[in-house]
């Protein structure tokens, strides 16, 4: 039985210094891809990006309020 694979986005929202977000990127790069020296192509297709909550559309920011909340709250942050 063959399975027909699709395009994914699967979505990551943290909060942490410019820094902290490229090391995640990284690890994210690592789990992916854990030979960045093959040939290409890599067996496994993908992208990643990053991007700054004041860059996002409004429609993604709001899909991270919890999140934001979140950090508000344990952080006593007002």
């Amino acid at each position: 039985m063959s399975v027909e694979k699709q395009l994914w986005e699967i979505r990551l929202g943290v909060i942490a210094s410019e820094s902290e977000a490229r090391a995640v990127i990284d690890q994210i790069e690592r789990l992916l891809c854990p030979d960045p020296d093959h040939a290409p192509p890599c067996p496994i297709p993908w992208s990643v990006s990053i991007a700054a909550g004041e860059d996002l559309a409004a429609e993604a920011r709001e899909a991270y309020e919890d999140v934001v909340e979140q950090y508000r709250i344990e952080s006593g942050a007002d």
